[in-house]
């Protein structure tokens, strides 16, 4: 595969994280061409033409939609974030019948449409929702995944670099499972530059201790209900990780991401979709890479899996 010249992507919701993800993709030159449905053809038109207003300065790439969802045709990437929103207390998992519902009657529409394209879910609960879509779909894993943990790995690389003094870049930590209560970081393949991160030391010589680190993890994963109880939504970073995983797919990058796609004997797992680093290109996802565990995050990892069979199974998606 290649990269994809004059490349179409298609936002299905115009709510805040669609709309942050269409402005996210503009800014950054995600794609050639940017597509913004809503059933909500009124919500979507604004959205559009508030963003065509800013295209001149944002160089080659436009914007179009409304509540036409012939809009997508055509699209090589269809980007999904419709569905009910996250309350301030609510778990990703309590929102999972709802969403599975509206993913149930709106993907063999999209199919429809776009039947070449690479389906990216970022509706939560996303793993549970990649599993329906993959399901629904009946298209290899490879081209229908989630998020994942992408954007709880950019919190955790963030939260490393402000901590330890080093640039964000200079970070290489995933956080990987669920997304969601369960999710973990996986400590033991963590580096700052070449370095392993329990091995780093600052200038006096002072190492991050375990119980830091643990402290570190909580805070990410807690990191959606701080800005949730604040402001009633994430959707400036999930937009920015939306857009980072259309480039590696639309540019067939080959970028190692935590995305979320249905597993197939992954350390014993199969048939839920967890986060794992995997190489994202042109075809989707293109190797779930094998990954050394330590014997506590073999449990963490079995334990995230059994809290996405438990809601696959109480929505009858077995």
């Amino acid at each position: 595969m290649t990269a994809t010249e004059n490349s179409r992507l298609a936002i299905i919701g115009a709510g805040a994280v669609g709309s942050s993800l269409a402005y996210a993709s503009l800014i950054r030159g995600s794609a050639r061409e940017v597509v913004l449905y809503d059933i909500d053809a009124s919500r979507a038109e604004a959205e559009v033409l508030d963003l065509a207003h800013g295209t001149p300065f944002v160089g080659s790439s436009t914007i179009e939609g409304g509540g036409d969802l012939d809009a997508v045709s055509g699209a090589n990437v269809v980007v999904i974030t419709a569905g009910a929103k996250q309350h301030p207390g609510q778990s990703r998992l309590d929102l999972a019948a709802t969403n599975v519902g509206i993913l149930r009657d709106l993907m063999p529409r999209l199919l429809d449409r776009a039947p070449d394209a690479i389906y990216v879910l970022v509706t939560n609960p996303c793993d549970v929702l990649a599993v329906a879509a993959q399901r629904v779909s009946g298209l290899d894993a490879a081209r229908v995944f989630s998020s994942g943990t992408v954007l709880d790995s950019s919190r955790l690389r963030w939260r490393l670099a402000e901590r330890l003094g080093v640039a964000a870049s200079s970070v290489h930590a995933m956080i990987v499972g669920e997304h969601g209560d369960s999710e973990f970081a996986l400590w033991s393949q963590a580096r700052i530059g070449p370095v392993p991160i329990r091995e780093w030391a600052d200038d006096a010589g002072s190492r991050l201790s375990v119980g830091e680190l643990d402290t570190l993890a909580e805070e990410v994963k807690n990191a959606a209900y701080a800005v949730i109880a604040g402001k009633g939504a994430t959707n400036y970073a999930i937009g920015l990780s939306g857009a980072r995983i259309v480039e590696a797919i639309v540019g067939d990058e080959g970028a190692i991401l935590p995305v979320s796609s249905v597993l197939t004997d992954y350390h014993g797992v199969s048939g839920v979709a967890l986060s794992v680093p995997s190489v994202v290109n042109a075809q989707g996802v293109a190797q779930v890479i094998d990954v050394p565990f330590s014997a506590e995050e073999e449990r963490a990892f079995h334990h995230s899996a059994e809290t996405i069979q438990g809601s696959l199974e109480a929505l009858d998606l077995e």
